[in-house]
């Protein structure tokens, strides 16, 4: 009996510790996110915008491992934009989880511009929208980054901590791609970046 209360109290630890750890992460993350609108020429936020960022709190039940298949030769497509000029993607992947106990699946898109540049040939885009859009979240949706080293053995982690709003969702003059409606979540997706709250907001 001693044994299994020691061996749950491991676990509990190991779980605590986590928990702990992740939320550094996330934090570190975020501000790394934050600092980043100072750095970019073309940022809609000035430092005087950036109090008025807001996320959910860190949640690692939002932090799932997903299946991946790979797509083979797939037509270059254009994606729709909420302003400006429109840009070609191909869809990379597929893939599939468990996100609440409810089934998902999504897309991985890459960009056929950014495909064509060394620096960023790797990089993979996951637009999303779910039902939290237009009440707590960008009415358009959000977006996750990654690259195609973060799929390992045909999994890949995807972390809506870090879902982020497109720069649309600041100030008007960006170009924004549209999140594919295959990529609807029919769920409120209670993580990653809310409704900007400063004056710039929609």
């Amino acid at each position: 009996m001693r044994k299994i209360y020691f061996l749950l109290f491991i676990s509990l630890l190991s779980y605590n510790c986590f928990g702990q750890d992740y939320k550094t992460q996330l934090a570190e993350h975020r501000k790394s996110y934050i600092d980043d609108f100072l750095k970019d020429d073309h940022s809609p936020l000035k430092k005087d915008d950036l109090p008025f960022l807001r996320f959910y709190d860190a949640d690692s039940t939002y932090r799932v491992t997903a299946t991946v298949e790979v797509l083979m030769n797939q037509a270059a497509f254009v994606m729709p934009v909420f302003s400006g000029t429109a840009r070609e993607y191909e869809r990379y992947a597929t893939i599939k989880f468990i996100l609440k106990g409810k089934p998902v699946q999504l897309a991985l898109y890459k960009s056929v511009a950014l495909s064509k540049n060394p620096l960023y040939a790797d990089y993979l885009f996951l637009p999303f929208t779910d039902d939290t859009n237009g009440t707590i979240t960008y009415g358009g949706g959000r977006y996750i980054d990654l690259r195609t080293g973060d799929i390992k053995n045909g999994s890949i982690v995807i972390d809506f901590n870090k879902a982020y709003n497109p720069y649309c969702a600041y100030s008007s003059g960006y170009s924004c791609p549209k999140p594919p409606d295959e990529n609807r979540i029919g769920m409120a997706v209670e993580a990653g970046e809310k409704l900007f709250e400063g004056e710039k907001k929609h």
